[in-house]
């Protein structure tokens, strides 16, 4: 019976390859569709997989990582005070605008982090270094951002509210597709970015003979240069996170607990506690999950209807073999053996190119996008699975015929 599933499913070889373009092509789409979906969650926290800091103090408003309201810096200096706490550091995410030399703006999520602290930092740093972001209004980018904030090379000069913005870094891999790009910035000046309104125009160029840089806003008719350091945090500013570092061997719920009742209208998480708030907020509270399964679908129903019509013309095709089988005293089960196999044969077949395939689009959209296709082990045994339960049960389109075979067709002419 092997040999006869084999024979049946490569005597006809061009549409053999019909049938497994469609398998690939479901394949493809449902993997590629679970791996934008598991890549935008995990995308999502990449704020947390930068950070060492095993408590994130927030505002009791936390919708989720991007989404919450500021807390006075007052807060900071009273955790750093709570029993357990082994070290405390700010961090600033708000949103901003980005203006590029020719005008055009852009969304930007500006980033503000302690540069001598030990809880947070961008990684895989590709071009210059975290010093270089201790002059003021100087910032670093992700690689892969550099396109839509029109930036192409280190000492590039852009505006953020009304204040410069002179590109000192390049980064790889910290992008968030739920996100607008991160710019990575001090404290300071993302203080003073967060507090600078936006203006009409803005003109920076270097000073004839200088370094320095002279931006001169047009709108305001005032100038700003790039040695007019930002001033130091003062207890009332704003920030957005306390990071927190436990004692070793501290419980981390208790602290939680003293970190709450110690500062008022804040809410304390894990960082695993934080992680899940967000993922279930984009995979709960939004549509995005619903759309990719959607087309993950519509793969599928593609997949089981070329398989589908493949089987079924294998098998009417070869129905007087069927029906000698019969003759022969052959059971309807094995019939539906050879059916099956074949279907299977076709869904392994198919799948192994479709997965390869799979793996090169993630692998080239993270390298140029910096969008990340998450293919899991879980995500590509699930995905087999349903390869094989989408060809087995196309062929019950097949088996149907078969069931109707009449012995008696062998001797007619």
């Amino acid at each position: 019976m092997v040999s006869l599933a084999r024979k049946n499913l490569l005597e006809d070889i061009p549409r053999f390859l019909v049938a497994q373009a469609g398998i690939m092509f479901a394949v493809s789409l449902v993997t590629i569709q679970s791996g934008i979906f598991n890549g935008f969650t995990r995308s999502s926290t990449q704020l947390i997989k930068n950070s060492e800091a095993d408590i994130w103090v927030a505002s009791e408003s936390l919708v989720h990582v991007d989404l919450t309201l500021p807390i006075p810096l007052t807060n900071l200096i009273q955790a750093q005070q709570v029993p357990g706490v082994a070290r405390a550091e700010a961090l600033i995410v708000r949103g901003g605008v980005w203006r590029h030399r020719l005008g055009e703006i852009a969304p930007v999520r500006v980033i503000g982090f302690d540069l001598k602290g030990q809880l947070f930092a961008p990684i895989n740093i590709t071009q210059g270094s975290l010093r270089a972001l201790e002059q003021p209004y100087t910032v670093m980018v992700d690689a892969t951002n550099s396109n839509s904030l029109n930036v192409s090379r280190i000492g590039d000069v852009a505006e953020v509210s009304s204040l410069p913005a002179k590109l000192v870094g390049l980064t790889k891999g910290n992008r968030s597709i739920a996100s607008n790009p991160f710019m990575f910035t001090s404290l300071e000046s993302a203080n003073a970015y967060a507090n600078s309104g936006q203006t009409a125009n803005l003109s920076c160029k270097l000073q004839s003979g200088s370094t320095d840089l002279q931006c001169t806003n047009t709108y305001l008719n005032q100038s700003q240069t790039s040695n007019a350091a930002p001033k130091k945090l003062a207890a009332s500013d704003l920030i957005t996170y306390v990071l927190i570092r436990a004692k070793p061997d501290e419980d981390l719920q208790l602290l939680k607990q003293k970190l709450e009742a110690a500062l008022p209208t804040t809410r304390a998480y894990t960082r695993t506690e934080l992680t899940k708030k967000t993922q279930a907020f984009w995979q709960g509270r939004t549509g995005i999950g619903f759309l990719l399964g959607l087309g993950a679908g519509v793969g599928v129903i593609v997949g089981v209807i070329i398989v589908a019509q493949i089987l079924y013309s294998s098998v009417a095709d070869h129905i007087k073999e069927f029906g000698t089988l019969k003759a022969m005293g052959a059971s309807d089960w094995v019939l539906y053996g050879v059916i099956v196999e074949q279907a299977l044969w076709m869904s392994i077949i198919g799948y192994i190119p479709g997965m390869a395939l799979c793996f090169g689009v993630g692998a080239w959209t993270f390298a140029t996008q910096g969008i990340m296709i998450l293919i899991t082990p879980v995500t590509a045994i699930a995905v087999f699975g349903v390869t094989i339960l989408m060809c087995v049960s196309s062929a019950i389109f097949a088996i149907q015929k078969v069931t109707r075979v009449d012995p008696a067709i062998v001797f007619k002419a």
